[in-house]
């Protein structure tokens, strides 16, 4: 295979042909160095190498260019090689503009003109971020072809599950001719769909979660059957807990059923979190969390769910749902909550088909221009109206209360509040929803006067609540009445400790009703809702850890 592009591009051909020989210099035995003289003309580039089937590892653009500004050519690449590192080059009085990047196109880094000397100035800078490129999935897999139907609920699974894992992939619709030319060559029909091709022409027809992970090069056994720690749930207090576990020392590995990130890494803008002043997208804070943990030795498996938890002696034993086990001295809960089901007549028969539980990045670009409809009053949902508002013509926010201000941040209120596109309905819920092959129609119901209205929408995004997956511990630790994992001196009744509490002193703070076994972040009962809190719970726990094998 090619080796993978570094693209430049600068309207003035005396810096333009500088960058190239810099970057030349340093990585041109690794990477092939593309130059362009225009935002255009860098776009036709990137084009051209993405029907070649090569990749692009890091695009570097001078921000004041005629046709197309820097900005506006990173935003546009951003569809053709959304994992490619992107890097602005702009002068000191345009600091502003690289900062509006960061919001707008996940900007990695931005460097001032000029660069020199190269060896303190550049160089450091574009190492880190190759180096992070070189470590996400699609350094080692060539792009995947995903064939389907538009309204396919399957379909979408799949193109779903690749994106939360940072997965590059091409999505064809089965009747587009390049689709069913795909179609054919695998030999199937629409009734095998979706189709999963391989850049070697390897096909997989309707693939579960599994066998896409192993695609990827995600990891899916454990390298052992024993570990200091096992940390099921991969959201940020899990991260939180499979970094610190590892960089102390912990044989650690991570046990995520779906995807890690969790409710936050489908966050395309997380604005309140403690060293990211212009916000930070939660695909971004999981893929660095993700590295990081990697870096200090901790294993994460993907499409593993636990389902069983027993005490053998001074271990923990876990059991998956395919029978296997394995076993280790401490445990951390970290499962998180899934968003509650909407129950409305016809919505069920929708998921995957118009009706969608959380933000789905891959959507988006399909909204253009139509109306969208998000249910919910919390963080989660002011933040995806703000991402769809970008393609919608209308995001219509519909919440049960008088406002937003008892469920959301104030910062997220005054952000939408800014953007015109977004229409807060109060008093407002769901009824029902109607269609054939998808949603096609949303009954909305006002509270305050009973009246119904009917809405033509093909795009309902809900956000509604939260639950605890926490029905396979049942009977082997305290939970509350809703199903959230009670800790620490919440365990204590009248100064007693809970039932069958085998040691002489009381549960550690983060540590659930059965010794060793700790819980952080949103499944925990009484915790604080916030990216910022999970974390530092996982960060906890882990303290936990060493303070109970010690005393073992």
């Amino acid at each position: 295979m090619a080796n993978p592009v570094i693209l430049t591009v600068d309207d003035d051909p005396v810096v333009s042909r500088a960058v190239a020989r810099d970057v030349r210099r340093r990585y041109g035995d690794r990477y092939r160095v593309v130059r362009a003289n225009s935002g255009p003309e860098a776009l036709d580039a990137l084009r051209e190498i993405k029907l070649r089937g090569e990749q692009v590892a890091l695009l570097l653009a001078d921000h004041r260019m005629p046709e197309m500004t820097g900005i506006e050519f990173l935003e546009a690449a951003m569809d053709v090689f959304p994992a490619a590192r992107r890097v602005l080059l702009t002068a000191y009085a345009d600091t502003d503009a690289a900062i509006e990047a960061i919001n707008v196109v996940d900007l990695d880094y931005y460097l001032l003109k000029p660069w020199h000397p190269p060896e303190e100035k550049l160089y450091p800078v574009l190492d880190t971020l190759l180096e992070a490129w070189a470590a996400s999935p699609d350094a080692a897999l060539a792009e995947l072809r995903v064939v389907g139907h538009r309204w396919s609920a399957p379909s979408f699974k799949v193109r779903d599950f690749l994106a939360r894992n940072l997965v590059p992939y091409r999505w064809l619709l089965v009747d587009e001719p390049e689709g069913a030319r795909l179609l054919d060559a695998a030999g199937a029909t629409e009734a095998d769909l979706p189709l999963v091709v391989t850049a070697e022409g390897k096909t997989m027809m309707a693939p579960s979660q599994t066998e896409l992970a192993a695609l990827a090069g995600l990891t899916v056994s454990p390298a052992t059957d024993f570990y200091d720690l096992v940390v099921v749930g991969g959201g940020p207090a899990g991260l939180g807990s499979a970094v610190y576990g590892a960089s102390e020392g912990l044989r650690t590995v991570l046990v995520e059923r779906r995807a890690t990130g969790g409710q936050a890494g489908q966050s395309s803008r997380i604005e309140n979190y403690l060293g990211f002043p212009d916000g930070v997208s939660g695909a971004q804070l999981t893929d660095r969390a993700r590295r990081q943990a990697t870096k200090f030795g901790a294993e994460l498996l993907s499409t593993r769910e636990v389902v069983g938890l027993s005490p053998a002696g001074s271990a923990r034993l876990l059991r998956f749902d395919d029978g296997s086990e394995i076993a280790a001295h401490t445990v951390v809960l970290a499962t998180g909550v899934s968003y509650r089901v909407l129950d409305a007549p016809g919505l069920s028969d929708f998921t995957g088909r118009g009706v969608f539980y959380g933000s789905t990045a891959t959507e988006a670009p399909s909204c253009v221009d139509q109306d969208v409809y998000i249910v919910g009053g919390a963080n989660s949902a002011g933040q995806a109206a703000v991402h769809f508002s970008r393609y919608a013509s209308r995001v219509h926010l519909l919440i049960r209360g008088a406002d937003l201000t008892a469920s959301m941040s104030r910062y997220l209120i005054d952000q939408l509040e800014r953007i015109d596109r977004i229409t807060v309905h109060p008093h407002t819920t769901v009824v029902g929803g109607s269609g054939e092959d998808h949603l096609r129609e949303l009954t909305l119901c006002d509270a305050r006067t009973g009246r119904t209205r009917t809405v033509p929408t093909s795009w309902l995004f809900i956000f509604i609540g939260a639950e605890p997956r926490t029905d396979w511990l049942d009977g082997l630790v305290v939970r509350d009445q809703r199903g959230f994992i009670v800790t620490g001196p919440d365990l204590l009744t009248g100064r007693r400790r809970p039932a069958g509490w085998p040691l002489g002193r009381d549960p550690y703070h983060l540590e659930t009703s059965l010794p060793g076994v700790f819980a952080a972040g949103d499944v925990r009962a009484q915790s604080v809702k916030r990216v910022a809190s999970a974390v530092g719970e996982g960060a906890m726990a882990v303290s936990l850890v060493h303070r109970y094998l010690e005393a073992q």
